[in-house]
């Protein structure tokens, strides 16, 4: 029988169950209600704004957005994100899905960190960012009622979320500083290790081969 959390259904599906527990059994507590509050809160703003995306890839995007920051599915020399949308995209053509569902959802993952992009993509992308920017930056609240959030909490609980989550990209991110560059996860590494330093656009641009 399919979940129903406030207004939004999680499929009763082959897809969505191995899914599930595929993420349930790599991740901690943590990250696994955060992934799935960011199906649930980005199916909520989708639908607000008239976004019509196929549940399963949604929920995929969602579930497995970051799984590159758990030691099952993490790799050493590229960003987080595209560990986890690597294998949502090995799942999903497993599943049977077609070579461009499954590139919707790679570009959801991999892109869940690059601002507006995203917005303008298939539905099933923006789904995720809408999501991620929900419940980490806690980004147009307002368009989710009280009493959505109030169901979505209470079906996955954020007990000292933002602390956690923090923790989370760190030690995911820690053994691989050079995958930040360009991307907005150097402010974690420089929140926690005072000895990170960040490559600097400009300087690269200035001291590059080129002999002018």
């Amino acid at each position: 029988m399919s979940e129903n959390i406030a207004g939004i259904v999680i499929p009763d599906t082959q897809l969505v169950r191995e899914a599930t527990d595929i993420v349930r059994g790599a991740a901690d507590e943590t990250i696994f209600n955060h992934s799935r509050r960011v199906y649930l809160w980005g199916s909520l703003k989708a639908a607000a704004r008239g976004l019509e995306a196929d549940p399963e890839l949604a929920y995929v995007g969602g579930l497995f957005h970051d799984l590159g920051l758990t030691p099952t599915y993490a790799t050493k020399d590229q960003r987080f994100e595209i560990d986890g949308a690597e294998a949502a995209r090995t799942f999903l053509l497993d599943h049977g899905r077609t070579e461009q569902e499954a590139r919707n959802v790679w570009l959801a993952i991999a892109l869940h960190t690059t601002p507006e992009v995203p917005l303008h993509l298939a539905p099933e992308v923006a789904v995720v960012t809408l999501g991620v920017e929900t419940d980490v930056l806690g980004l147009d609240l307002a368009e989710i009622t009280e009493q959505q959030r109030a169901e979505v909490v209470a079906a996955h609980p954020r007990p000292d979320f933002k602390n956690r989550i923090l923790k989370a990209f760190y030690e995911g991110m820690a053994d691989r500083p050079d995958t930040t560059f360009g991307t907005m996860n150097d402010d974690v590494l420089a929140h926690f290790d005072a000895s990170f330093r960040r490559k600097d656009f400009v300087e690269i641009i200035r001291n590059n081969p080129w002999p002018e």
